[in-house]
């Protein structure tokens, strides 16, 4: 049970990935988790209202499976396979967090300064959640892909538009934590 409680290293979980890239290109098929928004959009009747949504949804039902497995997994990893374990953090990181009024940073996946639902009546949190969500939204839209898509399935199958769009993914990242968070916070 503890290998299975603890992180899998890079080299397991690397080539699991791989394996289901390569099983995915052979068959034709392409990864991502904003598709499924588009594809549920299109199943509600969207495409009665924008075109974008008019196109054969049916041929992308078996990606809706991502969607339910991240769910399903999710919540078997939560109630089953926690070892209530924190992020291993630098030392250097905690402190930089803690300057920035996390109180505890790395004693949980995610700092409750953040994802707890006290935070959810600061009205500053609900305009960051709301704005960040319209950026996010946005920005898979006009990238044509979310992190996910890109990263994995685009840089698998050798796209340079995955390319630039990882790359910008690490430079949005890189300012919005050296940045943008400092001053959030």
């Amino acid at each position: 049970m503890e290998s299975i409680l603890n992180p899998w290293p890079w080299y397991v979980s690397g080539p699991l990935i791989t394996l289901v890239m390569a099983l995915l290109l052979y068959f034709g098929k392409t990864f991502g988790m904003s598709s499924n928004l588009r594809t549920m959009c299109s199943i509600a009747g969207a495409g009665k209202f924008a075109d974008f949504f008019n196109y054969k949804w049916k041929d992308q039902l078996w990606n809706l499976t991502v969607v339910i497995g991240a769910i399903i997994g999710g919540f078997i990893a939560v109630q089953f396979l926690s070892n209530n374990s924190g992020t291993d953090l630098n030392p250097t990181t905690v402190v930089e967090l803690q300057n920035m009024g996390f109180k505890n940073p790395g004693a949980t996946l995610v700092p409750n300064e953040m994802f707890s639902l006290e935070v959810l009546a600061s009205p500053k949190a609900l305009i960051l959640l709301v704005v960040g969500g319209l950026l996010v939204g946005f920005g898979t839209r006009y990238a044509a892909g979310c992190t996910s898509g890109h990263a994995i399935a685009g840089l698998s199958s050798l796209q340079k538009p995955s390319l630039i769009a990882v790359i910008g993914f690490f430079i949005g990242g890189l300012i919005m934590a050296n940045l943008i968070l400092p001053l959030i916070f």
